[in-house]
Parts: structure tokens; sequence; C-alpha cells
């Protein structure tokens, strides 16, 4: 449970760090909607099976530690983070939302400097000129541009010859795919090879918004939980049984250091 312990740990030194309201989406079964409209969307084959096996008990461990667990059936844990950073930002008492991963996908999420990226590995928050940095687009673009390079990690290849710097510049300039002009000669940006991606498009227009769609994460995914219930008031009765059953007896004891008394 070496796996299942590294999470709790992370989420223990959030807690010890000071922040006071967290939720955690997981990926309950690793297969959700986008495997119907895209036959090599990523599935839950070639995970290690000491992996697999530590995934509910993550979610038992979390639950035990008093935090908001999202366990993602139909739609993804990147979509239950998009719509619960949605959710907080419309909060006028929120501060800062803060989505604690540096995936490409979640950089749509980014408003700002209210809702930004946070690579707690490497101490970087990532704002929207962050994401312009990192990727050559702004947050709202994000689904065309890794619907144009494509993302291996979910199972999408993007469309031939699109680059990271050609869909980039393209993109700067259009920000949607629907306003890219289908012939290379209206286009008001300097590609090279910009006959050959634009026919490239032009051919594999369906492929590209389907890409897009895949890219897109759900903001209306139904959580049940309201900002006000991400507060971290102490962990679950019992807590401690079940850390111990996952051999998490120091987590446990940095959590009685922090539960109110």
């Amino acid at each position: 449970m070496a796996a299942v312990r590294a999470v709790l740990g992370s989420i223990v030194g959030m807690l010890e760090d000071g922040v006071t309201h967290l939720g955690v989406a997981t990926d309950h079964v690793i297969e959700s909607f986008r495997n119907d409209l895209w036959p090599g969307y990523k599935t839950g084959a070639g995970i290690d099976p000491d992996l697999r096996v530590q995934f509910e008990p993550l979610e038992d461990g979390l639950r035990a530690l008093g935090v908001v667990v999202w366990a993602m059936v139909d739609v993804e844990a990147d979509d239950a983070l998009a719509a619960a950073a949605r959710q907080a930002a419309a909060d006028p008492r929120v501060e800062q939302v803060l989505v604690c991963t540096p995936d490409k996908d979640l950089a749509q999420c980014v408003e700002g400097d209210r809702v930004v990226q946070f690579d707690r590995r490497k101490g970087v928050v990532c704002d929207a000129a962050g994401v312009v940095e990192r990727l050559g687009v702004p947050p709202a673009s994000v689904p065309d541009y890794l619907a144009l390079v494509g993302d291996s990690a979910d199972g999408f290849p993007g469309l031939p010859g699109w680059g990271a710097k050609s869909a980039a510049a393209v993109l700067t300039r259009y920000g949607r795919l629907e306003d890219i002009p289908a012939d290379a000669a209206d286009w008001d940006v300097a590609v090279r090879g910009a006959d050959k991606l634009a026919r490239v498009l032009a051919e594999e227009r369906d492929h590209a918004f389907l890409f897009r769609d895949l890219a897109t994460l759900r903001t209306d995914v139904p959580l049940g939980t309201e900002v006000d219930d991400l507060r971290w008031v102490g962990p679950a009765p019992g807590f401690r049984d079940v850390l111990d059953r996952l051999d998490a007896s120091r987590v446990a004891e940095r959590v009685d250091r922090l539960t109110p008394k």
C-alpha cells in the first residue's frame, strides 16, 4: 500500500500547510463515456495490478481522514476537478482555487489568478499567464490545442503534421478550431507548412472536433457537495483503524496533531 500511504501523506501535508477546504477526485472506474466516443481512449489495460488494487483502499483512507472524495464512474476524475473548481470559483467567499495537478488538460480550468494549477512536487503555481507560457495558448484554447497535437496520456493522436508550435501559433491568432480559415492563404499568421496543415485540418475536421470533445472537461458534473462541505474538520470516527490496516500509522500520528482538541 505504498502508493496509498504516499497520497495520504501528501494530503495531510496540505492540511499541515494550512489548507482549509479540499476534495479529492478519483477514477473509481478507469473507463468513462469517452471510451464510447473513441476506441483508442485510455483504459485500465496495462495498469500494474499491484497499483490497481490500491485504488479503493485509497478512497477508504481519504474518507477516514475526513476528506471529501469524488469517486467517478461515468465521467473522469478530471471532470470532477473541473466541476469543483468552477463551483468554488463562483463562491465570492473563496479567495483562490488550487487545482493540484500539472496535467495539461486541467489547464483549461485556469482563470486569471483566481483558479490556478499547483504542482506540489515542484512547488510551482501556474496562472493564466503561466498556461500561455507553458503551452502557448490561453486556458480557453487548451481543448482545441490538445485536439490538434493529441494527448498520449489519454490515448488520442491529434492531427497529422500538427505540432505544438504550429498549433500554438494558429490558435493564438484564432482561438478555436471553427475560427481557423479553411484556406491557409487567409491565415493571418506565419506557420511553416501552412498549406499542408490547412489541408489536414479540412480532411480531418471530424476527428479534430471529436478530439476536442474528448479533451473538454465537463464542468456540469453533479458532485453532491457544496463548498462548505469541503472544510476539513478532522478525521472520521475510527480513522485510526482504517489507517492501521493500510500500515499508515505515521500518517495517523500527523493527523492527531492536526485534529482540533
